[in-house]
């Protein structure tokens, strides 16, 4: 329970930093920023299947944060100087997989709350 509180506060404090740091950044960012937060999306959507699976392992979902986003935004960087549309590899990895780890949390959600249902 205490993670689960320390999380929210987390995200909370993200969110209230995001809106009142003025923050901006060129319009050339874009495609490498956007590429970095769908892979980091998938890392977060992973820890919770994990979590949910008793399998969560900090470590792991520290650098695979880190290293997911930068790879991601290394490939968009390679792409964009070699004029191939690499960005395309990251967001077809991480979305599906993102899709995937959803999927999976809904299941397991879902057979938890039937479980209660058939106990009660």
């Amino acid at each position: 329970m205490n993670n689960l509180i320390a999380a929210i506060i987390g995200l909370v404090l993200g969110i209230l930093i995001g809106f009142y740091i003025p923050f901006t950044y060129p319009d050339s960012y874009t495609l490498y920023i956007s590429v970095g937060i769908l892979a980091s999306l998938d890392s977060v959507f992973g820890a919770i299947r994990a979590s949910l699976e008793g399998k969560y392992n900090n470590s792991i979902f520290i650098t695979g944060f880190f290293t997911n986003a930068i790879l991601a935004g290394f490939l968009a960087y390679l792409g964009d100087k070699l004029g191939v549309p690499l960005y395309y590899a990251p967001i077809i990895v991480f979305g599906g997989r993102l899709f995937d780890n959803f999927a999976v949390i809904r299941r397991v959600l879902l057979g938890k709350m039937m479980d209660k249902k058939k106990t009660s």
